[in-house]
């Protein structure tokens, strides 16, 4: 694909996102919506049509080597990122659950699941390449030196007994023994069996062997011709895939080259916009600043006169926190500014009074507007439409015309850095010039007007600055003389660090759930697919780890708890949100913990430890495996010494302080959440998220993808659906063991004679215990009676008794029965 195809999908992507804000900036505000279904509607066709622009302007984002337009294009990329997670939480908190169904909007716009998916920016780990070289190399240093530690340490020689030496040596023997017998008694047999078939052998004519061996060609031919032709018919029904488009074909190889080559390309065009940079601003400072300075102060001196000749005064000159001289250059009078800086030092100075006075009025008003309200549904404020709509407008001035006739290669545009750099070197200068120009207005006012600067104000600012740095507490470093890079290699040793494994969201297989509406229509809540937990998983940690501004603005989670039985994948998706964010992995876990910085000193300093890395090393997971244990009700007898409980004062105090630009995610995972205490579980974990059994649809995925992985191959032998359908109740942990333990090296290489069949899988399958549905509805009660669950009860529990009043009909009603 060539920059200008992506240069369609970016103009594309911001004609659908002209189209969104129109609806969600319109002239006229929108009346409360009283149906909650059709608000939810209205909220999730613009999750969807925000999900689909995220994806163009991703794959745009991630294709385009002009390093000024992916600029524009992150700027817009990350607000349609945040824009998509607050449409998200408004959807959570309409209809109370963590999963929504929409499959009857994507059939609306005629969509497909995949559509849905919600994609991950590859520059989340582009960008952070030599970071996460550096760290691996940090790692594999650490870890090469506790092995040669361990290696040299005391090296004790384990020494045979007489028996146990003779007791190897007979094994050995007797195996050797019984290798030869079966070799001798093979041998044996095959001979008895030539010797059978020489005796039953009788004298055949030609004719007769020609007719045996005509027959049985023929059959195998017209065999042959049968499953050619059946495979073709399925071929044209698009029932089968063509053999031929297994296999990528050439220009698919030289798209994925180029797009390889594109890295190169941007690096490139990036390092040349760096330094054009640096040569562009030292050219406007040494050229244009003296002549900006020189402007400035013949401007703000003609400002001076003006205000003198109108009011009788020199003026008092702006605070550099209301923006300075910057406010003398706006289109206003010298009056009118003078008023206004006159009316805004009144302001200051009675700003208590006339605040408590404001107060009561806008109370008394919030309440004659509160009762006037019309009642219904409105959306949440959103802190990125205001971007949205600024990016555009820059998109439409900037980019969506300009002629790029003469730039092929897609290098950088000097005159675009120019009028950018222009501008913030045009606020430094201002800034030294204020300072200037306040001592020369002060010196003019005690010549020629004879008043003293007012340093009073000055003094009371100074004041009020002093009080605001005493109120900002800091809490004290622990360790403010050690480097980043020994705390680092600290908590490796003390194994709180660990290396995440190398999996991605994506192999966390699953299928869309295509009933989900239909089933919440016939007032059936729906178990969710495994599909949806990857999209949660992908919108609560994923997209705010791996964008800081994202992070920064976008509703905030601290935490996550994973619920559901051993082997639904838990432990996995926490390796996965690492692994798609370059995130260091903390292991908090009680059983991990234990032993470790024993008495209050030391775990004050082990979460000192963890936090302090974690912040200055972010983005940051940390890790709570069987986090119940932290929450127990009552503490098992056999776990008493281990102190599980330990972290469960200090962490929620941590917590607290976890702020926007703290790029830190505190993950939870638990197959028992009933031993927790339910409320102290609930305030930890900002959201809670359950994980079902895989349904049908995920199972026939999973044994397909799982077979091929591990060196199998699918065949019309191989009955997948029967498969699917009786590994009901097992989790991906048992599919994964059960392949794994039938295909082997041998098994794999006989699989040319001797094809995978359904019936080899049922035997490992019997020999484990599934997950009953006993154990799924006890999960499903659990998760009812939390925060969400509750009010997901209470309205549909308020839904029934909406449809139920018109059926009674109230008091006329029961007056028309007595009739």
């Amino acid at each position: 694909m060539s920059h200008s195809t992506y240069n369609k999908l970016w103009s594309e992507a911001h004609e659908e996102l002209s189209c969104l804000l129109d609806q969600e900036l319109p002239d006229e505000p929108l009346r409360p919506e009283r149906d909650r279904v059709v608000f939810f509607q209205r909220i999730a066709t613009l999750y969807v049509c925000y999900a689909q622009i995220f994806r163009q302007l991703d794959e745009a984002y991630d294709q385009s080597v002009h390093p000024q337009k992916r600029r524009a294009i992150r700027q817009v990329l990350e607000g349609v990122m945040g824009r998509v997670l607050e449409l998200k939480n408004e959807m959570v908190e309409k209809e109370f659950s963590e999963y929504h169904y929409m499959d009857d909007i994507i059939q609306d716009l005629k969509l497909t699941p995949e559509d849905l998916e919600i994609p991950i920016p590859r520059y989340f780990i582009h960008e952070r390449n030599k970071v996460l070289q550096d760290r691996e190399r940090m790692f594999a240093a650490i870890l090469n030196q506790m092995d040669v530690t361990e290696k040299t340490g005391p090296n004790v020689m384990r020494m045979l007994t007489l028996e146990r030496a003779i007791k190897v040596i007979q094994v050995a023997e007797r195996a050797r023994q019984g290798r030869l017998r079966a070799k001798f008694m093979r041998e044996i047999h095959k001979d008895s069996e030539r010797q059978k078939k020489a005796d039953e052998q009788e004298a055949v004519s030609t004719d007769q062997a020609a007719v045996c061996i005509q027959k049985v060609w023929r059959g195998f031919m017209q065999r042959k011709m049968t499953k050619r032709l059946r495979e073709e018919e399925m071929i044209f029904l698009g029932m089968a895939m063509d053999p031929k488009l297994s296999y990528p074909s050439q220009n698919e190889l030289a798209a994925q080259n180029n797009k390889a080559n594109r890295l190169t390309r941007q690096e490139e065009h990036e390092d040349d916009y760096q330094k054009s940079i640096g040569s562009v601003i030292y050219q406007l400072r040494d050229v244009e600043g003296p002549e900006m300075k020189e402007t400035m102060k013949d401007q703000i001196r003609q400002w001076f006169i003006e205000c003198r000749d109108a009011t009788g005064s020199f003026p008092d000159y702006p605070e550099e926190e209301d923006g300075g001289s910057a406010l003398i250059f706006a289109e206003k009078t010298p009056e009118e500014l003078a008023e206004e800086l006159a009316a805004k030092e009144e302001d200051d100075a009675n700003k208590k009074p006339k605040g408590k006075e404001e107060i009561k009025e806008k109370g008394k008003k919030g309440n004659v507007e509160d009762e006037e309200e019309e009642p219904g549904l409105k959306m949440l404020p959103s802190a990125y439409l205001a971007d949205l709509e600024r990016e555009y407008k820059t998109f439409s001035e900037v980019w969506k015309n300009r002629n790029e006739s003469k730039n092929f290669s897609q290098r950088h545009e000097l005159e675009l850095i120019k009028e950018e750099k222009r501008k913030e070197i045009e606020v430094e200068i201002r800034k030294q010039v204020d300072e200037l120009m306040r001592q020369e207005l002060a010196n003019w006012k005690l010549a020629v007007d004879k008043e003293k600067s007012g340093k009073g104000k000055g003094a009371a600012k100074k004041k009020k600055a002093s009080k605001s740095g005493k109120k900002k507490k800091k809490d004290k470093d622990l360790t403010a003389d050690r480097t980043t890079e020994s705390l680092f290699e600290e908590l490796v040793e003390q194994e709180l660090l660990k290396k995440a494994e190398n999996v991605q969201l994506k192999d966390y297989l699953g299928d869309y759930s295509y009933l989900g509406t239909t089933l919440r229509q016939s007032d059936i809540e729906p178990m969710p697919s495994l599909s949806d937990v990857r999209q949660v998983v992908a919108l609560y940690a994923v997209l705010p780890l791996g964008s800081q501004a994202v992070h920064e603005k976008a509703p905030l989670v601290k935490s996550i708890l994973l619920v559901g039985p051993s082997g639904v994948g838990k432990k996995m998706l926490v390796h996965a949100i690492c692994q798609e964010t370059g995130a260091n992995l903390f292991d908090l876990s009680p059983l991990n913990v234990a032993g470790k910085y024993p008495g209050k000193s030391g775990l004050q300093m082990m979460l000192h430890l963890v936090f302090k890395v974690a912040r200055l090393m972010q983005p940051s997971v940390i890790w709570i495996g069987d986090a119940e244990k932290m929450f127990y009700k009552k503490v098992p007898k056999d776990e008493k010494e281990l102190d599980p409980k330990r972290l469960k004062k200090d962490l929620p105090k941590i917590l607290k302080s976890i702020k926007g630009e703290d790029c830190v995610l505190i993950v939870g995972t638990t197959n028992d959440p009933h031993s927790a205490d339910l409320k102290s579980l609930c305030k930890f974990y900002n959201k809670i998220i359950l994980i079902p059994r895989p349904d049908y649809a995920s199972r026939y995925v999973m044994w397909k993808e799982l077979i091929k992985k591990n060196g199998g191959e699918l065949t019309n032998v191989l009955d997948l659906s029967s498969l699917a359908k009786i590994s009901d109740g097992y989790t991906q942990g048992h599919m994964v063991q059960v392949v794994r333990g039938i295909l082997t090296e041998r098994r794999i290489q006989q699989l040319p004679k001797r094809p995978l069949t359904a019936s080899e899988f049922v035997p490992p399958l019997a020999r484990i215990d599934p997950v009953f549905q006993e154990e799924e509805e006890s999960l499903k009660n659990w998760y009812a009676k939390t925060p969400l669950g509750k009010k997901r009860i209470k309205a549909a529990l308020g839904k029934e008794g909406d449809e139920e009043t018109p059926k009674t009909g109230g008091k006329g009603g029961k007056k028309k029965g007595k009739k």
